[in-house]
Order: structure tokens, then sequence, then C-alpha cells
């Protein structure tokens, strides 16, 4: 085999590995390009191309990472991942593994590790390497590795997000909440959402998000069907898709660009968290990317063309 084919044969393993390190689809594309570069550059053949790239594609997202924490605490509001519409590596021995902790919630809670605890619990929680392995990724002994995996887990089982195991009853439930929410369904909704459901938006300071985070199923229901039908009033369109392993959808303006990505967390039946990503930066590996401020002004016209004149009525 080639070390092009040997590279391409591991390249979903090495992009699901950055991605979940850095929590950005392009800087993990970059990480992996790098991790090309260093491969094809090296004199030797490894003993392991798997161990090797592995590794080579951990100290560069950790790298990556730790320049990256300046400017995640400057961060306007509260800061998501790049919405991840599929993940590349599949491994059916761990397939529950894979999909927990590819989802929004559980890359947020990832962002409490340090870089190093981070990667340590990405390569064994994740994807089960050997401490070994592990150890020659960081250049950290077994035995610090094994410490630094014991804090990463006390952190990450103190806010574990749970989600419904059963792929289809997400679904469903998600298709209800799409159909509630274009029909302006505020009963329907609201018997779709946790009582203390959560409403969160990263805009990152760069389109319209919610100042602050909304809670409570009649505060969200509300919310929700008060936007919605002005948003398809001026052509707005979403299609159902998968975000980052649980069920969601993408928003596009009526040119077909990407205005936001959704993302729900479901368990015992009931939508927990509503996630939506429409800060720009996050969004361009999806397609064109929406002006949303255009959106937002469109709408807010709408609005005022359909209130009845003064004096009349």
């Amino acid at each position: 085999m080639s070390k092009v084919e040997e590279f391409e044969e591991l390249r979903p393993l090495l992009f699901s590995i950055a991605y979940r390190i850095l929590g950005s689809v392009g800087e993990a594309e970059d990480a992996v390009q790098e991790t090309w570069l260093r491969f094809d550059a090296s004199a030797t053949r490894p003993t392991s191309t798997k161990a090797f790239l592995s590794a080579a594609v951990t100290r560069i997202s950790i790298d990556v990472l730790r320049s990256a924490r300046v400017r995640r605490e400057q961060y306007v509001g509260p800061w998501f991942p790049e919405p991840l519409l599929s993940d590349p590596y599949e491994d059916p021995a761990r397939s529950v593994e894979l999909a927990d902790s590819v989802s929004m919630a559980a890359l947020v809670l990832l962002e409490r590790l340090s870089p190093l605890e981070r990667a340590v619990f990405v390569l064994r929680q994740v994807f089960g390497f050997g401490f070994d392995e592990i150890a020659a990724a960081v250049d950290r002994s077994e035995a610090a590795c094994r410490q630094l995996l014991v804090r990463a887990r006390r952190h990450m089982e103190a806010g574990r997000p749970r989600f419904e195991a059963d792929r289809q009853e997400r679904q469903k439930l998600a298709t209800r909440f799409f159909d509630a929410l274009r029909e302006g369904d505020v009963t329907g909704l609201q018997e779709l959402l946790a009582a203390d459901v959560s409403m969160v938006g990263d805009g990152g300071g760069k389109s319209p998000a919610l100042a602050r985070a909304i809670v409570g199923a009649e505060k969200a229901a509300r919310l929700l069907t008060s936007v919605f039908p002005w948003l398809i009033r001026v052509d707005v369109t979403f299609e159902p898709r998968e975000v980052n392993g649980q069920p969601g959808a993408i928003f596009r303006d009526r040119d077909g660009k990407v205005l936001y990505a959704m993302a729900l967390d479901v368990l015992d039946g009931q939508i927990q968290t509503i996630r939506s990503v429409s800060n720009p930066d996050k969004l361009g590996h999806l397609g064109p990317v929406a002006d949303a401020w255009v959106t937002d002004r469109e709408v807010k016209q709408a609005r005022r063309q359909s209130r009845p004149a003064a004096g009349h009525g």
C-alpha cells in the first residue's frame, strides 16, 4: 500500500479525533492536512501507521487548541462547536461512545477540560486507544495519562449529557417538533418540550441571536411560534438533518444560503435543549452562508407592514 493510500484509509479516524479535540470542522481539516505533510516528509515508514498518524494529529490538535483557548475566552455569548452533519469515522464496536461524544452537549462539556485532559479523554474514552499509545501521543508517562483520564472523567461525569437511546424515537419527536414549528402550534410545541427546556444560541456577536438562554416550555414555545411564521413569510426554509449525531435542521434563506443550524437534545420523550449556531464563521463548511442581518431586517419589515395602520379598525 502506498503512503497516500495508507493515509486516506485513516483520514476519517484522524478527522474524528481532531474534531472532538477542537470542536471546529475547519481546524480539524487543517490538522489532518498538517498530519499528512508530516507523514509525507518522514524518511522512514513507522511500525504502525495508525499509531504514528493518530499521535501526530493529536499533538497538532493540542497545539491548535492551546492557541484557540484565548480566543474562546473572549468569545461573545455562548460558544458551541461548528455543526457536524456526519462523522466520517465508524466503528460498530464503539458506536455509542462515538455518537455521544460528538453531540453539542458533550463538546461543550469537553471545553471545561485542559487540552491534555481533553486529548487523553478522547483517545481513551471515545476511541479506545491503549495507554501506551496515548502516552506516546501526548508525550507523558502512562501513569500521568491515567491521572489525566481520572480528572477528565470526573469533570465529564458531573455534567454528563444523556440522550434518548432509541434513534427512531428521537427522529419521530423531532419531526413532530418541526411540524408544530411550521404550523405555529404553541400547545403542540409545549407538549414536546421538557418543563425546564433550555433554548440557547451561538451568534458570536456576528449574527442575530438570543441575548440570553430562554428557559421553560411555555416561554420557549411562545418565542418559537412568534418568530417562525415570519421566517417562513420571508421565504426561509429548513431541512431536517442530523446535527452532531442529534436530530436537528439546517435553515436557509430564499437563495438557499445557510442561516443557521439547530440541534435538539432528546431524553425521556421530550426535548431538553434547543441549540442554534448562527455565527457565520462556523457555517462555511455547510455551503454558502447567508447574511442573517438581512433576513432579520426583512422579518422586522414584514411585521411592521402587517400591523393595522393607526386610526383604522
